[in-house]
Protein backbone atom coordinates (compact mmCIF):
# COMPACT_ATOMS: atom_id res chain seq x y z
CA UNK A 1 0.00 0.00 0.00
CA UNK A 2 1.29 3.59 -0.86
CA UNK A 3 0.02 6.49 0.36
CA UNK A 4 0.40 10.16 -1.09
CA UNK A 5 -0.28 13.05 1.15
CA UNK A 6 -0.98 16.27 -2.02
CA UNK A 7 -1.70 19.68 -0.29
CA UNK A 8 -3.03 22.20 -2.43
CA UNK A 9 -0.06 23.29 -4.09
CA UNK A 10 0.47 19.69 -5.00
CA UNK A 11 -2.82 19.58 -6.49
CA UNK A 12 -2.01 22.37 -8.41
CA UNK A 13 0.94 21.10 -10.09
CA UNK A 14 -0.48 17.46 -10.66
CA UNK A 15 -0.49 16.68 -14.31
CA UNK A 16 -1.47 13.95 -16.85
CA UNK A 17 0.57 12.85 -19.91
CA UNK A 18 1.52 9.66 -21.80
CA UNK A 19 5.13 8.02 -22.75
CA UNK A 20 5.69 6.57 -26.26
CA UNK A 21 8.73 4.55 -24.41
CA UNK A 22 6.93 3.22 -21.73
CA UNK A 23 4.23 2.39 -23.81
CA UNK A 24 6.50 0.36 -26.28
CA UNK A 25 8.12 -1.44 -23.50
CA UNK A 26 5.11 -2.19 -22.04
CA UNK A 27 3.88 -4.15 -24.74
CA UNK A 28 6.60 -6.54 -23.87
CA UNK A 29 5.14 -7.27 -21.18
CA UNK A 30 1.83 -7.76 -22.90
CA UNK A 31 3.28 -9.83 -25.33
CA UNK A 32 4.62 -12.22 -22.61
CA UNK A 33 1.15 -12.23 -20.98
CA UNK A 34 -1.08 -11.87 -24.08
CA UNK A 35 -3.79 -13.66 -22.82
CA UNK A 36 -4.31 -11.08 -19.83
CA UNK A 37 -4.22 -8.76 -22.88
CA UNK A 38 -7.22 -9.45 -25.45
CA UNK A 39 -6.86 -6.05 -27.05
CA UNK A 40 -3.86 -6.40 -28.35
CA UNK A 41 -3.51 -9.94 -29.50
CA UNK A 42 -4.69 -8.82 -33.63
CA UNK A 43 -1.74 -6.18 -33.26
CA UNK A 44 0.98 -8.84 -32.45
CA UNK A 45 0.06 -11.14 -34.70
CA UNK A 46 -0.19 -8.53 -37.36
CA UNK A 47 3.72 -7.46 -36.53
CA UNK A 48 5.21 -11.13 -35.67
CA UNK A 49 6.81 -11.76 -38.61
CA UNK A 50 8.91 -8.02 -38.44
CA UNK A 51 9.29 -9.08 -34.70
CA UNK A 52 11.18 -12.53 -35.20
CA UNK A 53 13.64 -10.48 -37.45
CA UNK A 54 14.48 -7.88 -34.70
CA UNK A 55 17.04 -9.79 -31.26
CA UNK A 56 13.79 -11.39 -29.72
CA UNK A 57 16.10 -12.64 -26.41
CA UNK A 58 17.46 -9.00 -26.08
CA UNK A 59 13.67 -7.67 -26.20
CA UNK A 60 12.35 -10.57 -24.03
CA UNK A 61 14.99 -10.28 -21.24
CA UNK A 62 13.68 -6.06 -20.97
CA UNK A 63 10.83 -7.51 -18.91
CA UNK A 64 11.56 -10.33 -16.50
CA UNK A 65 9.27 -13.71 -16.53
CA UNK A 66 6.78 -11.49 -13.82
CA UNK A 67 6.68 -8.78 -16.10
CA UNK A 68 8.69 -6.13 -14.02
CA UNK A 69 11.42 -3.79 -16.30
CA UNK A 70 14.51 -1.75 -15.32
CA UNK A 71 13.78 1.41 -14.39
CA UNK A 72 15.80 3.00 -16.61
CA UNK A 73 13.73 1.83 -19.68
CA UNK A 74 10.37 4.09 -18.78
CA UNK A 75 11.81 7.40 -18.14
CA UNK A 76 9.77 9.85 -16.11
CA UNK A 77 8.41 12.56 -19.07
CA UNK A 78 9.81 15.74 -18.64
CA UNK A 79 7.13 17.39 -20.95
CA UNK A 80 3.89 16.76 -21.82
CA UNK A 81 3.50 14.37 -24.91
CA UNK A 82 7.33 13.26 -25.43
CA UNK A 83 8.35 12.04 -28.40
CA UNK A 84 9.61 8.33 -28.94
CA UNK A 85 12.99 9.67 -29.88
CA UNK A 86 13.57 12.78 -26.98
CA UNK A 87 12.86 9.85 -24.62
CA UNK A 88 15.07 7.15 -26.19
CA UNK A 89 17.93 9.88 -26.17
CA UNK A 90 16.90 9.81 -22.44
CA UNK A 91 17.50 6.22 -22.03
CA UNK A 92 20.92 6.53 -24.47
CA UNK A 93 22.30 9.25 -21.71
CA UNK A 94 21.91 6.49 -19.07
CA UNK A 95 24.84 5.88 -16.90
CA UNK A 96 26.40 2.72 -17.24
CA UNK A 97 26.34 1.93 -13.44
CA UNK A 98 22.50 2.56 -13.52
CA UNK A 99 21.94 0.25 -16.67
CA UNK A 100 23.57 -2.45 -14.28
CA UNK A 101 21.78 -1.83 -11.17
CA UNK A 102 17.99 -1.41 -12.59
CA UNK A 103 18.53 -4.82 -14.45
CA UNK A 104 20.11 -6.51 -10.83
CA UNK A 105 16.87 -4.69 -9.27
CA UNK A 106 14.32 -5.69 -11.53
CA UNK A 107 15.61 -9.81 -11.32
CA UNK A 108 16.49 -9.89 -7.99
CA UNK A 109 12.83 -8.52 -7.13
CA UNK A 110 11.16 -10.91 -9.42
CA UNK A 111 13.37 -13.74 -8.13
CA UNK A 112 14.52 -14.51 -11.33
CA UNK A 113 18.14 -15.03 -13.04
CA UNK A 114 19.36 -12.55 -15.19
CA UNK A 115 19.02 -14.03 -18.86
CA UNK A 116 21.18 -14.19 -21.45
CA UNK A 117 22.49 -12.28 -23.10
CA UNK A 118 21.98 -9.67 -20.98
CA UNK A 119 24.15 -11.72 -18.32
CA UNK A 120 26.80 -11.53 -20.64
CA UNK A 121 26.48 -7.97 -21.61
CA UNK A 122 26.74 -6.77 -17.92
CA UNK A 123 29.84 -6.78 -17.59
CA UNK A 124 29.87 -3.74 -20.33
CA UNK A 125 27.33 -1.72 -19.36
CA UNK A 126 28.00 0.80 -22.39
CA UNK A 127 27.83 -1.89 -24.97
CA UNK A 128 24.32 -3.37 -23.11
CA UNK A 129 23.04 0.19 -23.33
CA UNK A 130 23.57 0.41 -26.84
CA UNK A 131 22.01 -2.81 -27.67
CA UNK A 132 18.79 -2.08 -25.95
CA UNK A 133 18.22 1.84 -27.59
CA UNK A 134 18.78 0.04 -30.87
CA UNK A 135 16.30 -2.63 -30.78
CA UNK A 136 13.66 -0.57 -29.13
CA UNK A 137 14.31 1.37 -32.17
CA UNK A 138 13.73 -1.11 -34.49
CA UNK A 139 10.98 -2.34 -32.43
CA UNK A 140 9.08 1.18 -32.19
CA UNK A 141 9.92 1.54 -36.24
CA UNK A 142 8.98 -2.02 -37.17
CA UNK A 143 6.50 -2.89 -35.24
CA UNK A 144 4.52 -0.14 -33.68
CA UNK A 145 4.76 3.28 -35.39
CA UNK A 146 2.75 1.92 -38.51
CA UNK A 147 -0.16 1.00 -37.41
CA UNK A 148 -0.52 0.54 -33.73
CA UNK A 149 0.84 3.32 -32.66
CA UNK A 150 -1.95 6.16 -34.55
CA UNK A 151 -4.41 4.25 -32.87
CA UNK A 152 -2.83 4.11 -29.13
CA UNK A 153 -2.20 7.61 -29.19
CA UNK A 154 -5.86 7.95 -30.39
CA UNK A 155 -7.12 6.26 -26.96
CA UNK A 156 -4.62 7.70 -24.59
CA UNK A 157 -5.34 11.42 -26.01
CA UNK A 158 -8.74 10.54 -25.30
CA UNK A 159 -8.33 9.43 -22.18
CA UNK A 160 -6.40 12.58 -21.37
CA UNK A 161 -9.48 14.58 -22.51
CA UNK A 162 -11.62 12.74 -20.22
CA UNK A 163 -9.76 13.13 -16.98
CA UNK A 164 -9.29 17.14 -17.25
CA UNK A 165 -13.03 17.43 -17.71
CA UNK A 166 -13.05 15.30 -14.74
CA UNK A 167 -10.87 17.21 -12.70
CA UNK A 168 -12.30 20.56 -13.51
CA UNK A 169 -16.29 19.33 -13.24
CA UNK A 170 -15.66 16.81 -9.52
CA UNK A 171 -12.01 18.07 -8.82
CA UNK A 172 -10.01 15.65 -6.86
CA UNK A 173 -11.96 13.27 -5.27
CA UNK A 174 -13.83 12.75 -8.73
CA UNK A 175 -10.98 12.34 -11.14
CA UNK A 176 -9.35 10.08 -8.61
CA UNK A 177 -12.64 7.96 -8.13
CA UNK A 178 -12.87 7.16 -11.84
CA UNK A 179 -8.48 6.71 -12.33
CA UNK A 180 -9.05 2.38 -11.04
CA UNK A 181 -10.30 0.35 -8.79
CA UNK A 182 -7.03 0.53 -6.86
CA UNK A 183 -6.82 4.13 -6.09
CA UNK A 184 -9.00 5.93 -3.16
CA UNK A 185 -8.93 9.46 -2.06
CA UNK A 186 -9.96 10.83 1.18
CA UNK A 187 -8.84 13.84 2.94
CA UNK A 188 -5.76 15.02 0.80
CA UNK A 189 -4.16 11.28 0.76
CA UNK A 190 -4.23 9.67 -2.44
CA UNK A 191 -4.19 5.60 -1.62
CA UNK A 192 -2.70 3.06 -3.96
CA UNK A 193 -3.53 -0.78 -3.25
CA UNK A 194 -1.08 -2.35 -5.13
CA UNK A 195 -2.19 -6.66 -4.65
CA UNK A 196 1.48 -7.94 -6.17
CA UNK A 197 3.36 -9.95 -3.41
CA UNK A 198 6.62 -8.43 -4.72
CA UNK A 199 4.95 -5.29 -3.70
CA UNK A 200 3.43 -5.87 -0.58
CA UNK A 201 6.39 -7.92 0.85
CA UNK A 202 7.94 -3.73 0.87
CA UNK A 203 5.54 -2.87 3.35
CA UNK A 204 3.12 0.69 3.36
CA UNK A 205 4.85 3.69 2.11
CA UNK A 206 3.62 7.12 4.04
CA UNK A 207 4.88 9.47 0.55
CA UNK A 208 4.17 13.79 0.76
CA UNK A 209 4.53 14.89 -1.96
CA UNK A 210 6.10 18.34 -0.85
CA UNK A 211 5.66 20.47 -3.27
CA UNK A 212 7.23 18.02 -6.06
CA UNK A 213 4.09 17.41 -7.88
CA UNK A 214 2.13 14.12 -8.78
CA UNK A 215 2.17 12.85 -12.48
CA UNK A 216 -0.27 10.42 -13.81
CA UNK A 217 0.24 8.47 -17.44
CA UNK A 218 -2.49 5.88 -18.56
CA UNK A 219 -1.14 2.79 -20.69
CA UNK A 220 -2.23 0.30 -22.63
CA UNK A 221 -1.23 -2.37 -21.08
CA UNK A 222 -1.38 -2.28 -17.58
CA UNK A 223 -3.87 -4.39 -15.23
CA UNK A 224 -4.05 -2.11 -12.63
CA UNK A 225 -2.88 1.25 -11.21
CA UNK A 226 1.00 1.51 -9.68
CA UNK A 227 3.85 3.75 -8.90
CA UNK A 228 7.12 4.32 -9.24
CA UNK A 229 8.84 6.84 -6.46
CA UNK A 230 12.41 8.44 -5.98
CA UNK A 231 13.04 11.06 -3.41
CA UNK A 232 14.25 13.69 -5.73
CA UNK A 233 11.58 13.13 -8.78
CA UNK A 234 7.78 13.72 -8.36
CA UNK A 235 5.98 10.03 -7.91
CA UNK A 236 4.58 8.93 -10.78
CA UNK A 237 0.88 6.79 -10.89
CA UNK A 238 0.54 5.21 -14.16
CA UNK A 239 -3.37 3.44 -14.29
CA UNK A 240 -5.11 2.19 -17.11
CA UNK A 241 -6.34 4.03 -19.78
CA UNK A 242 -9.96 4.69 -20.40
CA UNK A 243 -11.61 2.73 -23.58
CA UNK A 244 -8.45 0.31 -24.54
CA UNK A 245 -11.21 -1.81 -25.10
CA UNK A 246 -11.20 0.38 -28.97
CA UNK A 247 -7.64 -0.99 -29.18
CA UNK A 248 -9.42 -4.63 -30.36
CA UNK A 249 -11.73 -3.04 -33.19
CA UNK A 250 -10.54 -5.05 -36.06
CA UNK A 251 -13.50 -3.63 -38.27
CA UNK A 252 -15.66 -0.03 -38.30
CA UNK A 253 -19.24 -0.39 -36.25
CA UNK A 254 -22.02 -0.86 -38.34
CA UNK A 255 -23.69 1.94 -39.86
CA UNK A 256 -27.32 2.32 -39.34
CA UNK A 257 -28.74 2.21 -43.20
CA UNK A 258 -31.00 5.61 -42.19
CA UNK A 259 -27.76 7.52 -41.18
CA UNK A 260 -25.88 6.58 -44.64
CA UNK A 261 -28.57 7.36 -46.69
CA UNK A 262 -28.97 10.69 -45.01
CA UNK A 263 -25.17 11.62 -44.79
CA UNK A 264 -23.58 9.07 -46.83
CA UNK A 265 -21.88 6.47 -45.96
CA UNK A 266 -18.18 7.46 -45.70
CA UNK A 267 -19.30 10.35 -43.39
CA UNK A 268 -21.73 8.39 -41.30
CA UNK A 269 -18.98 5.58 -40.78
CA UNK A 270 -16.78 8.43 -39.63
CA UNK A 271 -19.16 10.09 -37.15
CA UNK A 272 -20.23 6.26 -35.36
CA UNK A 273 -16.40 5.63 -35.04
CA UNK A 274 -16.18 9.17 -33.03
CA UNK A 275 -17.72 8.20 -29.98
CA UNK A 276 -14.46 8.56 -28.74
CA UNK A 277 -11.90 11.46 -29.62
CA UNK A 278 -9.90 10.11 -33.01
CA UNK A 279 -7.34 12.33 -35.27
CA UNK A 280 -7.35 12.28 -39.02
CA UNK A 281 -3.91 9.57 -39.61
CA UNK A 282 -6.01 6.93 -36.60
CA UNK A 283 -9.23 7.35 -38.63
CA UNK A 284 -7.79 6.60 -41.97
CA UNK A 285 -5.94 3.55 -40.33
CA UNK A 286 -9.34 2.06 -39.16
CA UNK A 287 -11.05 3.02 -42.74
CA UNK A 288 -7.60 1.65 -44.42
CA UNK A 289 -8.46 5.03 -46.48
CA UNK A 290 -5.89 8.00 -47.38
CA UNK A 291 -5.33 10.56 -44.62
CA UNK A 292 -6.74 13.38 -47.14
CA UNK A 293 -9.83 11.40 -47.81
CA UNK A 294 -11.01 12.02 -44.37
CA UNK A 295 -10.15 15.31 -43.45
CA UNK A 296 -12.24 16.30 -46.38
CA UNK A 297 -15.18 14.46 -44.58
CA UNK A 298 -14.26 15.78 -41.36
CA UNK A 299 -14.48 19.26 -42.31
CA UNK A 300 -18.04 18.76 -43.93
CA UNK A 301 -19.27 17.56 -40.77
CA UNK A 302 -17.66 19.62 -38.71
CA UNK A 303 -18.82 22.32 -41.05
CA UNK A 304 -22.85 21.22 -40.64
CA UNK A 305 -21.69 21.65 -36.49
CA UNK A 306 -21.74 17.60 -36.38
CA UNK A 307 -18.17 17.59 -34.60
CA UNK A 308 -15.78 19.39 -32.64
CA UNK A 309 -12.14 19.93 -32.79
CA UNK A 310 -9.69 19.96 -30.41
CA UNK A 311 -5.64 20.43 -30.63
CA UNK A 312 -3.81 17.98 -28.68
CA UNK A 313 0.22 18.90 -29.46
CA UNK A 314 0.59 18.80 -32.46
CA UNK A 315 -2.88 16.75 -33.69
CA UNK A 316 -6.12 17.67 -33.69
CA UNK A 317 -8.90 15.62 -32.00
CA UNK A 318 -12.27 15.26 -33.77
CA UNK A 319 -15.60 14.16 -31.61
CA UNK A 320 -19.34 14.11 -32.13
CA UNK A 321 -21.08 17.05 -30.55
CA UNK A 322 -24.17 16.72 -29.19
CA UNK A 323 -25.83 17.30 -32.36
CA UNK A 324 -23.85 14.52 -33.57
CA UNK A 325 -24.92 12.27 -30.82
CA UNK A 326 -28.36 12.90 -31.83
CA UNK A 327 -27.70 12.42 -35.35
CA UNK A 328 -26.62 9.14 -34.76
CA UNK A 329 -29.02 7.65 -32.00
CA UNK A 330 -31.85 8.55 -34.19
CA UNK A 331 -30.42 6.62 -37.12
CA UNK A 332 -29.70 4.09 -34.84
Amino acid sequence: MFEFALGVDDLATTWFTYSPVQEAVFSLRARRYLHKYPFQQRWMESWESAYRALDVPLLESLVTPRAWAPDFLTPRPMVQRPSFESELETIAGTPPETVVKDFAAAYRGDGAPVPEPVASLLADPAELLARCVAQLRGYWERCLLPQWWPRARTVLEADLGYRGRMFAERGAEGLFAELDSRLSWRAGVLRLDDPDPRVQALGGRYTPVAGRGLVLMPTLCALGAHTVIDADEPPVITYPARGNALMGESSPPRVPDALAELIGLPRARLLVLLDQPASTTALAHRLAVTPSAVSRHLSALATAGLLTRTRAGRSVLYARSPLGDALVAGGA
